[in-house]
């Protein structure tokens, strides 16, 4: 939705001087659109986290007094899932369920406890033992967090990339490529490929009237990430398919290019997960 408004073309036709701040939500920010809504609209932007079992909210990205964010740096705390709000407990951990470094590097999965997670799936108890092992609930995201508690999500378990042996965040990939100004939404999933398992392609839909070719975003890509990230190649789309809520469905994507090997891609992930760290 935060996408849709801020290329709305006429958006400065409304009066927005009544607009304080906007709260963003369902899926990962990246800074440059936290960035975009606070200059074109004239107030705060910041994330937040939360699932449906969660009811839904779990976490705010608002700036803790005292920290003193400036500049970039504003923009890529308030674009992070951020830190726990009250009644709440956050963790990320390791795959015993022993809490990750908050040194902002190591990865884990994000799990909660409080009094707005659900008791359970209808009539699902393997699936609830499995979600609420230990008392706390598992998510399923794969995150960093650092000292203030700050919570940044890497990805989905089963959307992590793993090539020749690394692991790579679809999400980080995508909110490069998100940075660049010809590009209005992305999907980076994992294909097939001979050499490396599988490697990052990114499926992009580009603002109305701007054009770019395939060359130079995975230039753009290269300029920013580690190359191993970076996509091995781009398509251009009209669309990407989402979910009632406006979620890519990555897995619909990745149906395309796998053709029946989709099966083997989470248990690859979770292998490589427990492994060694990302």
């Amino acid at each position: 939705m935060a996408i849709a408004l801020v290329n709305y073309p006429e958006f400065r036709k409304y009066d927005l001087s009544s607009l304080k701040w906007l709260n963003l939500g369902g899926a990962a920010s990246s800074p440059s659109l936290v960035r975009e809504v606070e200059e074109k609209f004239g107030c705060t932007c910041f994330a937040g986290y939360g699932l449906t079992e969660t009811a839904p909210t779990l976490s705010t990205s608002r700036m803790k007094p005292g920290l003193g964010w400036e500049g970039e740096q504003r923009f890529a705390g308030q674009a992070m899932a951020g830190f726990a709000i009250p009644g709440v407990e956050l963790r990320v951990v390791d795959a015993d369920d022993n809490d990750v470094a908050r040194d902002g590097t190591a990865v884990g999965e994000v799990i909660a406890r409080g009094d707005s997670i659900m008791k359970g799936y209808w009539k699902q108890p393997d699936a609830t033992a499995e979600a609420m092992r230990g008392g706390w609930f598992h998510t399923g995201d794969m995150a960093t967090w650092n000292e203030e508690g700050y919570i940044l999500i890497v990805d989905r378990k089963k959307d992590i990339i793993v090539s020749g042996g690394e692991n790579i965040s679809s999400l980080e990939v995508e909110k490069r490529l998100l940075a660049h100004p010809a590009v209005l939404e992305v999907a980076v999933i994992p294909v097939p490929d001979e050499q490396w398992g599988e490697v990052p392609k990114a499926l992009v839909v580009l603002k109305p009237a701007v054009q770019v070719t395939e060359t130079e975003l995975i230039e753009f890509s290269r300029s920013r990430l580690a190359h191993y990230k970076c996509p091995h190649s781009v398509e251009f789309r009209d669309n990407l398919p989402k979910t009632g809520t406006g979620k890519i469905l990555k897995r619909e994507l990745r149906k395309k290019y796998w053709q029946g090997q989709e099966t083997i891609r989470p248990e690859a992930v979770e292998m490589k997960r427990k492994g060694s760290p990302a």
